[in-house]
């Protein structure tokens, strides 16, 4: 006898639908990226005409010579590095630390502390009052300018908060009742829980600081501290050559190189975008059930 509570499947028509659905939004996600990538390995003269659509034609792979053997670029590239690791760690820390006070059903002034917290996560002093603060306290072309901001998000905070307060009371209690204080109960108890949560936040983290630019636009006019984003915007916006000013040697030899600077900014473009692609793959395990857990109970 068929078993009536049974969840039945849909039809073969209508997974097929489903399944080209899901197919088409995936390849119109995923085409502009591959797009890019076999611009950046076809030849030039095909990337210039534009003639490169769904495979490269040929292979040229000098425009990442180009970009491994450019000193500036792996500068840049360290400094990203030193602002998303600085700021991540930290953002995390401030994240625990601030949410886990809030949690506790005795802290006075809980309630007005959320309040209060809330306020500047809606409301701003602007870029110019910011700007005359961080040149004040020296922070002006400094790379704590980079750094310190964000690593605080009253966002995190609420959302660790929200997390914290989904974990069972019990839990703390029992842990109060064997001795344990407030530190030893976030370390060792609440932290293990937790690593869902701060997954999202690392992986947040992570992309935001790996793609912005506008901070060190503002705050960093030295070359030597701006960030891979920084320097991208540089490369890409530089002129070309004027071929008049050239003898015929010199004109052939510039004509390659506006070539190869046009199929350079493809080639930066998956440079650059490649670790975060890669890092998210560490974190997915962890990614959808923090995303959904801190966002069931407020």
């Amino acid at each position: 006898m068929a078993n009536k509570n049974k969840i039945r499947e849909g039809s073969i028509l209508s997974s097929t639908i489903i399944y080209v659905a899901s197919g088409l939004c995936c390849a119109i996600t995923l085409y502009p990226m591959y797009y890019v990538f076999i611009m950046s390995i076809s030849e030039p003269s095909a990337v210039m005409a534009m003639e490169v659509f769904f495979w490269p034609k040929g292979l040229y792979l000098d425009s990442y010579a180009m970009l491994f053997g450019d000193t500036d670029m792996w500068r840049a590239y360290l400094n990203t590095l030193i602002y998303t690791a600085s700021s991540t760690c930290l953002v995390i820390i401030t994240s625990v630390l601030g949410a886990y006070p809030l949690t506790l059903p005795n802290l006075k002034g809980r309630k007005f502390v959320v309040f209060f917290l809330l306020i500047p996560m809606y409301f701003g002093g602007g870029i110019i009052p910011t700007f005359l603060l961080m040149n004040k306290i020296g922070l002006y072309n400094n790379r704590m300018a980079i750094i310190i901001p964000a690593a605080v998000s009253i966002w995190y905070i609420i959302l660790t908060r929200t997390y914290f307060s989904s974990l069972p009371g019990e839990i703390r209690e029992s842990a109060y009742m064997d001795g344990a204080n407030n530190f030893q109960i976030l370390f060792r108890i609440y932290l293990p829980l937790a690593t869902s949560i701060l997954a999202v936040i690392a992986i947040y983290s992570i992309v935001g600081m790996w793609n912005n630019w506008f901070t060190a636009q503002v705050y960093l006019p030295s070359k030597e501290l701006h960030p891979l984003q920084m320097y991208m915007n540089r490369v890409l916006i530089q002129q070309t050559v004027d071929l008049s000013k050239l003898n015929r040697s010199d004109q052939a030899n510039a004509l390659k190189k506006m070539l190869s600077a046009t199929q350079l900014k493809y080639s930066m473009i998956i440079f650059t975008t490649l670790p975060v692609l890669f890092t998210y793959p560490f974190f997915q395990k962890y990614f959808v059930k923090g995303v959904m857990v801190g966002s069931l109970k407020g």
